[in-house]
């Protein structure tokens, strides 16, 4: 009786003492390292913790279960059934301890969460006993699930490389969901000898040996059915993931401590456009074109496709840490199409208005041209695609409610100085600006004239579309930027499916090329960091070949698909007889007649004044007031 009672005595305490098990932290105060990655996941970059440790945390259901079945099978291969410890294994080691052998092998998994959770030394025998208390209160107050879990995201991998998810990020070069057999069985191993198999440049021969044994056994037991990744050998070349870096730098700026941010950003157009820029470089170093930027949106949805900040971010004689896409530079004649759908807008112009492109003074302001010379008079859509200065001005000029100046305050454009600072000068890129918020002007353009912001993560809300243009002077602006051939062409392709500007600052020290194509706006920028000015820094012959490389690859890959401009649908718009000579409705006596656009009741109505009736002499050739029987037209 007293022997029952003993046992029950004995059985309660054990109960309540199993109950009464203080519960350790698991995950809660561990610092992770923050993940950037791509649209489809690959990472871009993996930050340090606060304790310097490349460590990213992920769910146990984002990791594969070939990875789950090779650390069981090595590591612990009852331990679903134990509580924590295995008795037997425990046992096993006490008795080589005893016989003065210094080899463990009773660890269970969640023995070594314990020591690594709590920074146990576990050489000593005092050591031991407080890894299997810990290991009890873990097993008693979390799930096997989150034990695992925290293993895989706590175990190392070698150097400063923790968690399963890190070590096949940046060993493997993709996530740890997708692993094959040899794969699963190499990251198996690593975490018993990480000093040891760490993977190295050259095949590391512990890591072979360890992954050999451990894929044999498995084999012979059933667990594998593919002997080929027995030899598999893992080698790693000591770099981390480190893409798209001045992108990832102000992803990483508005991260706040984020363990994971998802990016908008398509590697491989990345690495396209990344590309183009290289060999662009390389291709002009004669000339002296050492750097360039580049940045692809998609339209549709704002979201940031592609962002090159400079030719080489390593490069310090060019500055390359600068980020291209956010320092402010001077546009140049890129802001010009905003002024003409302005001016359309406020029914200034319409395509065929005829424009004078003759020296002008604006108050103490006489704008120059480019090429020193000058057209006459010449149709809107003709100015603007030759980038005339003088009628942009003029037309800038004439501008109210929004004027130019408060159109792009609205528009969200940082301009460091008053409108009186600017002046007209405004116009011909007198205003430094981004070109984050040039991709944002024209995306506005390819959606009928709503302004939204760049979304250059995932998760980023759509936010608010302000309308700044009407959805009919959107189009026509575009229309006519779609009418300008490439370089070296005289004509702009018939089908027009490149909306595209270019822009050249004063003293030659940035060259511009805007484009809108497909559901994209590309903007490309060449220039130096420093200000230095250089000739070849023209817009058309400089900076339009690297946009037009970097288009005609986009669809030789087949992600772009061009087709013609078309307008939006239900717009106010018609297409009417223009007189080819002044621009206006013709009228009855004007003989040559050119069809473009025209936006009834916002369009400037006039018939030609150009093409009158004059009634000449029929004997002498000489004009005549009036109509006589001797007269003639």
């Amino acid at each position: 009786m007293r022997r029952r009672a003993a046992a029950a005595g004995a059985i309660l305490a054990g109960v309540m003492g199993w109950w009464a098990l203080p519960k350790p932290p698991l995950l809660d105060d561990i610092p992770f390292s923050t993940v950037v990655r791509d649209r489809d996941g690959g990472v871009l970059r993996i930050t340090l913790a606060a304790d310097d440790r490349l460590r990213v945390f992920t769910p146990l259901a984002a990791i594969s279960p070939r990875i789950v079945a090779a650390t069981l099978f090595h590591e612990d291969r009852y331990f679903d059934e134990h509580p924590g410890v295995n008795p037997v294994s425990l046992a096993r080691a006490a008795a080589r301890w005893l016989a003065g052998s210094s080899r463990g092998g009773a660890s269970t998994i969640t023995m070594q969460v314990a020591r690594l959770r709590g920074g146990l030394q576990t050489r000593t025998f005092a050591g031991k006993c407080a890894q299997v208390f810990e290991a009890l209160c873990l097993e008693r107050h979390y799930s096997k699930r989150q034990i695992l879990e925290a293993y895989f995201n706590l175990t190392p991998y070698g150097g400063n490389i923790e968690g399963v998810v890190a070590a096949a990020e940046i060993y493997l070069r993709h996530g740890p969901a997708n692993v094959s057999w040899p794969e699963a069985v190499t990251l198996a191993v690593i975490p018993q000898s990480p000093a040891r198999r760490a993977p190295a440049a050259e095949t590391n021969p512990a890591l072979a040996a360890a992954h050999a044994r451990l894929y044999t056994e498995m084999l012979t037991a059933g667990k594998l059915r593919d002997p080929l990744g027995r030899a598999y050998a893992l080698r790693w070349d000591g770099t981390l993931p480190a893409a798209a870096p001045h992108f990832v730098n102000a992803i990483l700026g508005d991260a706040g401590g984020a363990r994971e941010v998802r990016t908008s950003v398509d590697m491989a157009v990345q690495r396209l456009v990344e590309s183009r820029i290289s060999a662009f470089v390389r291709a002009r170093d004669s000339l002296g074109v050492r750097n360039a930027a580049a940045m692809l949106v998609d339209a549709r949805t704002m979201e940031v496709v592609a962002s090159v900040g400079s030719a080489d971010f390593g490069n310090r004689a060019i500055q390359g840490q600068v980020d291209g896409t956010r320092s402010p530079r001077s546009p140049g004649s890129t802001l010009k199409p905003l002024i003409y759908g302005l001016a359309m807008d406020q029914g200034l112009i319409h395509p065929q208005s005829l424009l004078l492109d003759a020296p002008q003074r604006f108050a103490d302001y006489s704008p120059d041209t480019f090429d020193r010379e000058y057209c006459g008079p010449i149709s809107a859509a003709d100015a603007l695609a030759r980038s005339r200065n003088v009628p942009a001005v003029e037309l800038a000029a004439r501008l109210r409610k929004p004027n130019f100046y408060e159109f792009l305050r609205a528009a969200g454009v940082a301009l460091r100085e008053d409108e009186t600072s600017y002046g007209l000068s405004l116009a011909l890129g007198g205003a430094e600006v981004k070109m984050r918020d040039l991709v944002r002007l024209y995306a506005m353009l390819a959606d009928g004239g709503m302004l939204r912001s760049l979304r250059p993560r995932e998760n980023d809300p759509e936010g608010s579309r302000v309308r700044v243009l009407s959805p009919e002077a959107a189009f026509l602006t575009l229309d006519m930027l779609a009418r300008i051939p490439r370089p070296g062409e005289t004509d702009a392709d018939a089908a027009r499916t490149v909306a595209w500007k270019t822009g050249t600052s004063f003293g030659f020290r940035d060259a511009w090329s805007v484009a809108v194509f497909d559901h994209y706006v590309l903007a490309v920028w060449v220039g130096n960091f420093n200000g230095t000015g250089n000739p070849a820094f023209v817009g058309r012959t400089c900076a339009a070949p690297l946009l037009f490389s970097i288009i005609d690859e986009l669809v030789d890959s087949g992600r772009v698909r061009l087709g013609p401009l078309v307008p939006p649908p239900g717009a106010n718009l018609k297409q009417v007889d223009f007189c080819a000579v002044s621009g206006d409705l013709p009228g009855p006596f004007c003989s040559h007649r050119t069809q473009g656009w025209f936006i009834p009741g916002v369009s400037p109505i006039a018939t030609c004044a150009v093409h009158q009736a004059v009634w000449v002499d029929a004997v002498s050739g000489l004009r005549r007031l009036e109509n006589a029987g001797s007269c003639r037209r």
